[in-house]
């Protein structure tokens, strides 16, 4: 097993709780989940056998699980949460360069957001489910409308309806269960329910108000279009050929839009491919890694 410690990372007025796994030495890889309002327990240890190549720092983002809640609501944005990331490398030494970004979903919001506006700060930027522009977004309620199984089309609406009212940390769990069915390609696979309980057993801490403030803004507002142009360092814009949330086609434009941009799309796959195709996945990030940091941060 690999080593694993907790750290509080201090970054622009707010401490950072992150979750370090890999021997010290290795590359970094800065690792930031989906929500908002979830935390780094909803990788649920999918992605820990990647401390074979990088340390991974799994971060839960500002006022988000067990970082420090006191930040203030006007500091919950992409924009902040980007110069986090930065914050976060320099707490834990490492270079301009020499450390990679991973975000999933929501987390791929932030990754696109430092990757525009801090351009080469990260050695790789991978977003995985993510978009460059929110309006790729306004697809999801027709979707939701045309759910299947149509025996779970009612629960799952709701739990989208209820982003911007929910209140408790009991309730915004209660709220991820009825949603998860919508982020896997198929909705009845059997392991949304082990997954959930792998979740759950690692305690998560969850965040409404952040998923409540941050959810009526169109989830951050991300518009990254047009300067990804800018981006100097490799990009790998991971997707899932069944997303209803983030299309596989914005992982395309991604890919296309950045100058060293790639892309892999998970062919069985929806919104959780770390999940639903857990060893490609795995062979896909340590193939980049290697590729274009791992040797990079060892000169």
């Amino acid at each position: 097993m690999p080593p694993t410690e907790t750290r509080m990372l201090d970054a622009e007025g707010t401490r950072l709780h992150a979750r370090l796994v890999g021997e010290e030495g290795l590359p970094l890889l800065i690792v930031m989940h989906g929500g908002p309002g979830l935390d780094h327990t909803s990788f649920a240890g999918f992605l820990d056998p990647l401390a074979d190549t990088v340390r991974l720092a799994l971060l839960d983002l500002r006022a988000n699980g067990r970082s420090d809640r006191s930040s203030l609501p006007e500091t919950w944005t992409l924009a902040q949460m980007a110069r986090d990331v930065s914050a976060v490398a320099r707490a834990l030494g490492a270079e301009p360069g020499r450390y990679g970004v991973f975000g999933h979903s929501f987390g791929s919001f932030v990754a696109l957001q430092h990757a525009a506006d801090h351009p080469g700060e990260a050695g790789v930027t991978v977003p995985c489910c993510g978009v460059p522009q929110a309006s790729w977004l306004d697809s999801i309620p027709a979707k939701l409308d045309a759910f299947e199984p149509a025996h779970l089309r009612e629960r799952v609406r709701s739990s989208w309806a209820d982003e911007a009212q929910v209140q408790t940390e009991a309730e915004l769990a209660e709220l991820m269960d009825r949603q998860w069915p919508w982020h896997f390609a198929d909705p009845e696979d059997p392991r949304i329910a082990e997954f959930a309980a792998q979740v759950r057993a690692r305690e998560p801490r969850f965040a409404p108000d952040i998923l409540r403030a941050v959810s009526v803004t169109g989830y951050g507002g991300l518009d990254v279009t047009g300067r990804l142009a800018g981006v100097p360092q490799p990009v790998l814009a991971l997707g899932g050929r069944f997303d209803r949330t983030c299309p596989p086609e914005a992982s395309e434009e991604i890919a296309r839009l950045a100058p060293r941009g790639e892309v892999h799309l998970f062919e069985q796959s929806g919104h959780m491919p770390f999940v639903e195709q857990p060893d490609e996945f795995l062979g896909v990030m340590r193939d980049f890694l290697r590729r274009h940091l791992v040797g990079r941060a060892a000169t």
